[in-house]
Parts: structure tokens; C-alpha cells; sequence
């Protein structure tokens, strides 16, 4: 894991709270957006622990390079603010999470871990406002006159999109379809792929604007 943060107290503290924690190892460190994006190149992490704010080149530019260069790196964003913008621009960027820095450090090793095994991770008093940009998204006109419709999902595709839209995990993913944690990874893949999507959370957008959601049916 990387931790980028322009604050070397912070640094030193989120190192702590992942080596106690015994599930993750940091491999590398950065106090900027540019450092975060060399040492992801030079490392190639599982997960990026990255503050959104930081000086020269900020945290969601940084995601969003990250994403070009190490697609498989999932991104978990850190802010001392509940500024929906910052959310909503994370989530483009492609960030796999977004937790206030006020949470207690096992709440954050936690979050760690969920991010590595593929869910999404918004905070609570969050959720409320990124449901309410789902519901104005699926307002908005999937295929614009004179657009292009988007690529043909397979039926299991379809499938695992659904379960992703629900916030589950690659494992519960798995246990629910009776296939394997691997499969699963794959078809997630193949899906962001297809939809020229960054993360998860993206293709959960997509699922609500399309009525893929069995609610929606």
C-alpha cells in the first residue's frame, strides 16, 4: 500500500494503524499528487490511501492518473472536509472510497481492507447525498440524440453489475452466483471496460441510470 499525504505526522500515524493491523504493508510514501503518482508507477500497490488536498498536484488529479497508469489500483480517498464536490470529483477520478480523517484508525484499517477485497466505501452521512446524485442521474437521457448506445453487456455481466450497484463485495459477489472470487474479479473488469467506467462506484451510477436494479424493473 502507498499513503500519500502532504502531512508526514499523518503519514507516520496511517503507517501504524496499518502494521498493527496486520492485513496490508506499506510499500511506499508521498507528499504530494505527483510523488503518489511515480511511486504507484515505480510500486505498483494494491491500494492507495491518498489525501484529497494536498500542494502542487492535488489528490483527485492524482486519481485520476493513477487510474490511466494502474488500473488495478484501488483508491481510497482521505479529507478533513464533507464537501459533496470532493466526493462527486473522487468518484469520477475513480476512487474506490472516501473517508473523513477524523474516523479512529481501526474505522480507517477497516475501510483498508474492504477497498482491497473490492467494495466501495462512502461515509455514512455521505450515502444520503450520492443516492440523491443516483436518483438525478437516472433522470438524465442515457443516449442522447445522435449518441452512441453503450457496448452489449452479457446476461452475467448484467448480473454481477446489479450486485455491484447493491455495494457487495467480490466474495459475496461469488457466494451469491455460485462461481468463483476470480470470476467475478474478471466480469468486473470486463465490465468497467465496456462502459469506459474508472470504478465501482461509477458503474453503480451507470446500473441506476439504466433501471438495471431490480427496484427498477
Amino acid at each position: 500500500m502507498v499513503i500519500a499525504d502532504d502531512h508526514d505526522l499523518y503519514r507516520r500515524g496511517m503507517q501504524v494503524v496499518v502494521e498493527l493491523d496486520g492485513n496490508a504493508t506499506v510499500v511506499g510514501e508521498a507528499s504530494n499528487g505527483e510523488e503518489a503518482v511515480e511511486a504507484c508507477l515505480r510500486l505498483n500497490p494494491e491500494v492507495v490511501l491518498m489525501d484529497v488536498r494536498m500542494p502542487g498536484v492535488g489528490g483527485i488529479e492524482a486519481c485520476r492518473r493513477i487510474r490511466v497508469a494502474v488500473p488495478e489500483a484501488r483508491i481510497l480517498m482521505l479529507t478533513m472536509s464533507d464537501d459533496e464536490s470532493d466526493l462527486f470529483e473522487a468518484i469520477k477520478a475513480g476512487a474506490s472510497g472516501y473517508l473523513l480523517k477524523d474516523l479512529p484508525g481501526e474505522e480507517v484499517a477497516d475501510a483498508i481492507r474492504r477497498v482491497h477485497d473490492g467494495q466501495a466505501i462512502i461515509p455514512p452521512g455521505m450515502a444520503a447525498t450520492l443516492l440523491s446524485e443516483f436518483t438525478r442521474l437516472s433522470k438524465v437521457p442515457v443516449a442522447p440524440e445522435g449518441g452512441t448506445p453503450p457496448p452489449q453487456l452479457t446476461d452475467r455481466e448484467v448480473e454481477v453489475l446489479r450486485l455491484v450497484a447493491r455495494g457487495l463485495a467480490n466474495r459475496e459477489i461469488a457466494d451469491q452466483l455460485v462461481i468463483s472470487e476470480n470470476t467475478v474479479k474478471n466480469h468486473v473488469r470486463n465490465i468497467l471496460e465496456k462502459l469506459h467506467l474508472h470504478s465501482r462506484v461509477e458503474a453503480a451510477v451507470f446500473a441506476h441510470r439504466q433501471h438495471l436494479l431490480p427496484t427498477d424493473d
